[in-house]
Parts: C-alpha cells; sequence; structure tokens
C-alpha cells in the first residue's frame, strides 16, 4: 500500500536549543530561503523550539510566512488549566495559536519516563483541544538486531489506537518513524530499510483505520541533505522529522527542498 500522493512534511525539532538571539538567526536564515519559495507550497514546514521561544518564533515567522508551523515539543498529561506548576496543557498551547505538537519522542520515552499510559492521555488531550499531532515511533539497535523491530513499532502504533478516529488519523495524526539507533548519532537506516518499515506502518495501519493511506509517515533518525533526496523518493516517506540538520537553516532548507521536489 502506497500514499505517495500525501504532501510530505518536514519538521525541525530542535529539541534543548539554542539561545535567543541563535534562535532569532535560524528563523530569519529559515525565512529569508523559503518564504519566497515554492517549497511552501509542495511541502508542510514547521520548527520545533523549545518551550520558551514558542511565541517569538511564531511572531517571526508570522512577519513573513503563515505557512511554517510552530511545533511544541511537548505538552502537559494534564489539561485546561489548574495548580499544577510547570506544565502546559493542551488547551493553552492551542489558546496561544501554537496547532502542533510532538508526543512520543524516544528522549520522552527513555529519558523522562513517558509511559504508554502517559503518552495516551497527552494525544487524547491533545485531540481534544484541536492540536495535530506527530506522534514518534521506533525501536533501539538491540530490538532491530533481534528482529523485533517490526513487531515493536507497529505496537506502539497500537498503543494508541483505541484513542484515534478515522477522522482524526486522517486530520490530526502524523507518524514519525525514528529508529533509536539513528538518532543522533550520523547513522541513517537505508532508504530501503526506511520505506520498508513505512510500509510496515502503512499495512499495520490499514488493520487499524480507512483512513490509512492518507496517514502521513516521516522518516527521522540522522536526516541530512546527503540522504534527503533518496529518502525523498521512498513511496510511503512522507517527510522528514530533523534533529541536529535543522539547527542549521541552509540543511534544513535542503531537505525541504528535496522532499517538496519529490512528490
Amino acid at each position: 500500500m502506497s500514499a505517495s500522493t500525501i504532501k510530505p512534511w518536514v519538521v525541525g525539532n530542535w529539541k534543548m536549543n539554542p539561545v535567543q538571539a541563535e534562535t532569532t538567526q535560524l528563523v530569519a536564515g529559515i525565512l529569508d530561503q523559503l518564504s519566497a519559495s515554492d517549497a511552501l507550497a509542495a511541502c508542510h514546514v514547521g520548527v520545533a523550539p523549545i518551550a520558551l521561544s514558542l511565541m517569538t518564533v511564531k511572531q517571526q515567522l508570522a512577519e513573513k510566512s503563515h505557512e511554517i508551523a510552530v511545533v511544541a515539543q511537548d505538552l502537559s498529561v494534564k489539561a485546561g488549566t489548574g495548580a499544577f506548576t510547570g506544565e502546559v496543557s493542551a488547551e493553552l498551547l492551542k489558546d496561544a495559536g501554537i496547532d502542533h505538537v510532538l508526543i512520543g519522542h524516544s528522549e520522552r520515552r527513555e529519558m523522562f519516563g513517558d509511559s504508554v499510559e502517559v503518552l495516551k492521555q497527552k494525544l487524547v488531550n491533545a485531540l481534544a483541544a484541536g492540536l495535530k499531532i506527530i506522534y514518534c515511533v521506533g525501536e533501539t539497535l538491540a530490538q532491530r538486531e533481534s528482529g523485533q523491530a517490526n513487531d515493536v513499532v507497529m505496537q506502539q502504533v497500537k498503543d494508541i489506537a483505541d484513542c484515534v478516529s478515522d477522522l482524526q488519523w486522517q486530520q490530526q495524526v502524523v507518524i514519525a518513524y525514528e529508529p533509536i539507533w539513528a538518532i543522533g548519532t550520523g547513522k541513517t537506516a537505508s532508504p530501503e530499510d526506511a520505506q520498508a518499515m513505512h510500509a510496515n506502518i502503512r499495512q499495520g495501519l490499514s488493520v487499524l483505520t480507512s483512513a490509512a493511506s492518507q496517514v502521513a509517515i516521516l522518516y527521522g533518525g540522522s536526516v541530512k541533505p546527503e540522504n534527503a533526496e533518496a529518502l525523498a523518493a521512498c513511496p510511503d516517506i512522507n517527510g522528514a522529522l530533523v534533529g541536529g540538520a535543522s539547527l542549521n537553516a541552509d540543511s534544513f532548507c535542503a531537505i525541504v527542498h528535496a522532499f517538496a521536489a519529490s512528490k
């Protein structure tokens, strides 16, 4: 089952980077290259800054482009408002005009203990608030080498299946496949291996929802300008969740152009 007609996404996950002055420079560089580019018509583009920078990045982008989304890197397991020191809820993100959020990144799962129950609650909150979600899945190197990769990744997708309706799969959820062993390591799944996993995810989705052919599935894990074109050519890879390379405007925009030109 192929979904090569889906409009691709390229989203930069800046993680805990950079400082404010460099953030402003990075956004300016991205705008210089993309604001007058046809790429924004052919590709969804987003950036995920640190929480402190969400509003300043949104304002800076709005001055030149309403087509680049600002993505929150996480959200609270608590909904609404209340006595939850340090938390930011789905409703507060939506109220601030932040319409997209990452959920389930392996760093949240592994470093901060986001369990399946926590991730499902975050997902439910985000869906109820009308946010669009980039839901991350991926296997460890040990799981891949032991032949468990497909089962592990599909279980992570199945974990949320009872929380998502067909319409929500179609309109609010994007899957990002990030093999954990390739995140920040310089290692990248070959285009063939990445395509095989994406096809496996899409086949698994077809059992869970009638909207499977309309769900974008992004690849993440040391995506660079040097491998973006080959990844973009794969029929079931509908974009990229970019880490380190998104902290450089030239490299990030090169990845955007690669996906915009391929679909």
